[in-house]
């Protein structure tokens, strides 16, 4: 009787969730969303993506669907874009109508659509507009700027020096650097490298983000409804923020005590006299929350992106020591040893262009890209793409586009050289993002990355007791963001 009763309530259970799976099949189907795999009752399509590897798995499901597609994470539609013609032709032949950023459940709690990145609407122009200005009258491809970038570079070489060879991880010294230039802009100063409270400020923003792209983060974004009320180290993103939001209010309340309006010294004091300059206008943006949110925003948008590459850059010259041979030439060459690297010279050295291009697309930091939404019900190849619905350019299937590189799966300077050796763009090349929501700090990373880079070789030859492989370079995939493995490198004086 029992294994009877039993029988029954599993054909039962059956019976209701093939009911209830071909319910939910029509409903989706009826929406007449971009196709792709079917999802379950609340989870969506969770088991279409492998733990661990959810950039691997969108780009499978490519193979499948094409390069545009429907995913579901829990209940939430997300539209998945595959190929740099499908990425430009939302981004930028579009760029108004998806200018919106998306969901990002892992944060959104904490920034609740306030600061420069996750704000939208009228908040976002106002403070992307302002942002833009002011990075430039600091310096954002002038001289100013650069003269910080030279001075931080020779900071590094400095610490560098001090290990006489030994064999380091450069993790830590390439990101006290990095942040030390985000500093100068947002805070007007730089942090000595032994500074205790720097290195826990940098500790807190490197765990936020290796929680962002960890499995519990990947689940967090896919299933917020669940995940909210789940126990694990993805609820401990809200605290670090949290701690690091504090941190900037300290500085905040620094310069407001030390405000000389005629003056202004930093980011923080030009935020300062807007406010002040709009204090009367009720639909200005200009307030102390948008203050605090957008700097804490642009410390994580200027260092983990700008050092991850450097890590990844690193690592990648060490396995192919001619490549650092023809950079060691080209420096040589170009600059000599009696003088430090500036911005100009870039222009006279293609290979070291090309090396740094090369790096960034094969590194690709941030693979998934921001979710960008549509601003109001739109239609892409003749499908349904409701306002609001989350947009995911697969950045990862642009800077890979066999269509644009010859070898998208290896390293290759070649693919940024023409047939004598100059310089090629490539209009693929989009690690920054491309359309309305491009990146605000692309020209200060592109200079960081240019003088850091060739500061380095300059100085040093980079090798290692340590064997890596063709799979020890590449770039993980695995979800968020992209990090290398943990290595050490000698920096031997040249």
């Amino acid at each position: 009787m029992e294994i009877t009763a039993l029988a029954t309530l599993i054909l039962i259970f059956l019976i209701s969730f093939m009911f209830i799976y071909s319910t939910w099949d029509k409903m989706y189907r009826k929406r007449n969303l971009p196709p792709g795999p079917t999802p379950l009752p609340v989870i969506g399509n969770l088991l279409h993506v492998k733990r661990g590897e959810l950039v691997k798995s969108l780009n499978q499901l490519k193979e499948k669907y094409g390069s545009i597609y429907t995913l579901y994470f829990g209940s939430r539609p997300v539209i998945i874009l595959c190929g740099y013609q499908m990425v430009k032709e939302v981004l930028i032949d579009r760029g108004d109508d998806f200018s919106n950023r998306g969901h990002m459940p892992t944060v959104d709690r904490f920034f609740n659509a306030h600061g420069v990145i996750l704000s939208n609407g009228e908040r976002w122009k106002q403070l992307r507009r302002f942002t833009l200005m002011t990075l430039r009258n600091f310096g954002m491809g002038k001289r100013s700027i650069e003269e910080r970038i030279q001075e931080e570079a020779n900071f590094l070489m400095e610490e560098l020096r001090n290990h006489k060879q030994s064999p380091i991880n450069p993790t830590n010294h390439l990101l006290q650097a990095v942040s030390n230039v985000i500093c100068s802009v947002v805070f007007g100063s730089r942090f000595e490298y032994e500074d205790l409270r720097f290195l826990r400020l940098l500790n807190m923003f490197n765990e936020t983000f290796q929680l962002m792209g960890s499995t519990w983060g990947q689940l967090h974004d896919m299933i917020p409804e669940i995940m909210d009320h789940v126990p694990g180290p993805h609820q401990r993103i809200n605290k670090l923020l949290q701690n690091l939001l504090e941190f900037v209010s300290e500085r905040v309340k620094i310069n407001q005590e030390t405000l000389d309006p005629s003056n202004p010294r930093d980011y923080i004091d030009c935020f300062l006299i807007k406010m002040n300059q709009d204090k009367q206008n009720p639909s200005s943006e200009f307030n102390t929350k948008n203050l605090l949110l957008t700097v804490l925003q642009l410390f994580f948008a200027g260092t983990e992106t700008v050092s991850g590459t450097l890590r990844h850059g690193l690592l990648i010259l060490v396995h192919y020591p001619e490549i650092q041979d023809k950079l060691h030439q080209e420096i040589d060459k170009v600059i000599g040893v009696n003088r430090g690297p500036n911005i100009e010279d870039r222009s006279k050295m293609p290979y070291m262009d090309a090396v740094i291009h090369e790096i960034q697309r094969f590194s690709d930091v941030l693979p998934l890209n921001l979710p960008h939404a549509p601003v109001r019900d739109m239609k892409i190849n003749g499908y349904n793409i409701p306002m609001g619905t989350d947009v995911y350019p697969l950045l990862y299937c642009a800077l890979r586009d066999p269509s644009h590189f010859e070898t998208p799966c290896k390293f290759n300077p070649g693919h940024f050289l023409d047939e004598n050796g100059s310089f090629k763009k490539h209009d693929a090349f989009i690690p920054f993002s491309t359309g309305k929501r491009i990146c605000a700090g692309e020209g200060l990373a592109k200079m960081e990355l240019f003088l850091f880079f060739t500061t380095i070789l300059q100085n040093f030859k980079l090798t290692s007791k340590m064997k890596f492989t063709d799979a020890d370079i590449s770039p993980k995939m695995t979800g968020f963001s992209n990090i290398p493995i943990t290595y050490k490198l000698l920096f031997v004086p040249r």
